[in-house]
């Protein structure tokens, strides 16, 4: 390797290797050679090794597998994957095309906690109110897809539905039920976008270069206007997208005392 003065040493390995990965002389699945023959092959030092390596697990080019050793990660071409964001009402049942995805995973995990700075203004409640939450790990059936989905219920608003007795229900069984309550239901989403925590990259099955994806979903009585439920989504970009059908909104016709303002 030809050594390029006024740039770091680790870059200059790291670029080598990159080449060397597009080039096909490392396939995807194949295991790097020792820190030590590296620094052989490239005439520097160990360290500088292992700043190269690094440099490319943060790019999503190298996989560590503990124990076992680095291996060049299988090429991500965008999401193999798809969780259409649609609600369906038919008769007095709901559905969404994530259903099928709470059958898959573990077990959910119910629990009581608080409205934080993140979840009181999406339930329109004051800070350290009363929640009962659900956790679940849920996966797509029919691909790869993996995420992380919470179910977060307001009790001071549902405490008159069996839900308050049922938190463990999947969204479409808690539509049915605040719906069957008398709750006219309308839903709002909105999703951002994070570096995953730790724990969230390993149980997604995550690169240290992925993106999460988090939808928070705020489903709403149209007749008070409040929060009756707050979903939280999350899964990585770069094996699941979300899609959403878009609906033109005629607008609204000005009244007759609205115009006599004018």
């Amino acid at each position: 390797m030809a050594i390029i003065r006024n740039e770091p040493l680790h870059k200059q390995v790291a670029a080598a290797m990159r080449q060397s990965i597009a080039a096909g002389e490392w396939p995807p699945g194949t295991q790097l050679p020792t820190e030590t023959d590296l620094a052989e092959k490239y005439g520097v030092s160990r360290p500088t090794v292992r700043l190269a390596v690094a440099a490319l697990r943060s790019e999503g080019l190298l996989d560590v597998k503990q124990g076992r050793g680095t291996f060049v990660r299988t090429a991500v071409n965008g999401p193999s994957g798809a969780m259409k964001r649609t609600v369906t009402h038919r008769g007095d049942a709901f559905e969404t095309p994530a259903d099928a995805w709470f059958g898959h995973g573990e077990e959910p995990t119910v629990y009581r906690t608080r409205t934080d700075a993140v979840t009181a203004p999406l339930l329109e409640m004051e800070h350290d109110e009363l929640l009962i939450g659900c956790d679940r790990l849920i996966a797509d059936p029919t691909g790869n897809g993996r995420a992380l989905h919470r179910l977060l219920l307001p009790m001071e608003r549902i405490e008159d539905t069996p839900l308050a007795q049922q938190p463990g229900a999947t969204p479409a069984e808690a539509y049915a039920t605040l719906a069957a309550a008398g709750r006219e239901l309308a839903w709002r989403e909105r999703v951002s976008a994070r570096v995953p925590q730790p724990d969230e990259r390993e149980a997604l099955h995550l690169s240290e270069a992925a993106v999460l994806l988090v939808a928070h979903r705020i489903t709403y009585d149209q007749a008070t206007n409040l929060p009756v439920l707050l979903e939280e989504t999350r899964l990585g970009a770069e094996t699941t997208a979300l899609t959403y059908d878009i609906e033109a909104v005629k607008p609204k016709r000005a009244t007759r005392t609205a115009k006599a303002a004018r």
